[in-house]
């Protein structure tokens, strides 16, 4: 199951390559712009047709995609019968879109993930958390939670005196009574129910703990409109959290972290960051617990920042171009001479290529434990 779930990223990965791609490519042509290549992948050519005057094809380096689009590149020889259909011909506003269109698709998709996960697989509540599963016993004996009748799929809306918990909250206060009767009222079928039961000592990760034998990781359903409005929360709160992480791992000491992981016995820490190989492990690892419904909260993530990312206002990324027709508004229409831009995008590339090759090796030598 887990190299299903692997192999499942990987596909979804490149179909989200050629959405993003064809949004690029749909856009341009639909103004009439010359789009030349449609390609997956970077490199020597494995398979390519002729789509009317498109090439489309596939190259081995499974690293990304591009269209080619008429009059982008300064060395480009324009036939003359193209003149009005490249790129720099038509005007900014359409330009823009052309260029939007490929990030859009992630944000999008990200949307249309987090709501099929809220829909079809549910949230963990922050509060009041459900029960997913309930032990049969605890140290050879039947475990409180099943003496006392719980439920999967009951929640726990509060616990000694405090209202509407936390998990961590009700870990915590589970702990504090071992053996001694604690009260929990719990919400089943529309109705509260109170419940009384003794924490017992059992061992978790080599310690002693207080437990009453439940998994708190159950899910709410939240219903279509739920799905909706959550999405759309979702989708604000990881673009917040996004660049958060951009912001840590591109800063002076994420490119620090990454050096030294690279270069020294330094160990993984959960914090550092990951490749596709890394996310692609996490997918597997997530598809071999069963639970290949939350594989659309993780392509959601992967979208987001994704989409964040080729919005840097950094050649040669979509926000990049978008950056540069801002400047080319600045002043006054003259368009930037994309010859002097071509340096900045061959140094940034090479910088962006050189860290991820260097996060894929940490990945694959020092995978996260």
């Amino acid at each position: 199951m887990g190299a299903l779930g692997t192999i499942s990223f990987f596909v979804a990965l490149i179909l989200v390559i050629v959405i993003h791609e064809a949004a690029h490519f749909g856009v341009a042509k639909a103004f009439g712009i010359k789009v030349t290549e449609f390609f997956v992948g970077f490199g020597p050519k494995i398979w390519s047709t002729h789509k009317g005057e498109t090439e489309v094809g596939f190259k081995w380096i499974p690293a990304g995609g591009y269209v080619k689009i008429a009059g982008m590149s300064p060395y480009e020889e324009i036939p003359p019968e193209d003149v009005d259909r490249v790129y720099g011909a038509k005007p900014r506003w359409q330009r823009a879109l052309v260029i939007v269109a490929g990030p859009a698709t992630h944000f999008v998709l990200a949307f249309l993930c987090f709501a099929l996960w809220l829909a079809f697989v549910g949230s963990i509540p922050a509060r009041s958390p459900v029960i997913a599963t309930v032990a049969p016993t605890l140290r050879g004996v039947e475990s409180p939670a099943s003496a006392a009748g719980l439920r999967p799929g009951d929640r726990i809306v509060a616990i000694g005196d405090i209202e509407d918990p936390t998990a961590e909250e009700l870990v915590g206060y589970t702990r504090r009574n071992a053996d001694t009767p604690i009260t929990l009222r719990i919400e089943r079928d529309d109705e509260t129910i109170p419940v009384t039961l003794t924490p017992v000592l059992a061992t978790v990760a080599g310690e002693e703990v207080a437990r009453i034998g439940v998994d708190l990781s159950g899910r709410l359903p939240v219903g279509v409109l739920g799905s909706i409005t959550g999405a759309g929360s979702e989708v604000g709160s990881s673009v917040v959290r996004t660049v958060e992480g951009v912001g840590r791992i591109f800063g002076p000491s994420g490119i620090g972290r990454v050096v030294e992981l690279v270069a020294t016995d330094a160990p993984r820490e959960p914090e550092d960051p990951q490749s596709v190989v890394g996310v692609g492990r996490v997918a597997g690892a997530i598809a071999s617990e069963g639970h290949f419904g939350d594989m659309l909260y993780l392509f959601a993530i992967v979208n987001i920042f994704v989409g964040f990312l080729n919005l840097l206002p950094l050649p040669p990324f979509d926000g990049g171009h978008l950056a540069l027709l801002a400047i080319e508004k600045l002043r006054g229409g003259r368009p930037v001479d994309m010859r002097k831009v071509m340096p900045i995008s061959a140094v940034v590339a090479a910088f962006f290529i050189l860290f991820t090759a260097a996060v894929v090796w940490v990945d694959i030598v020092k995978p996260p434990v």
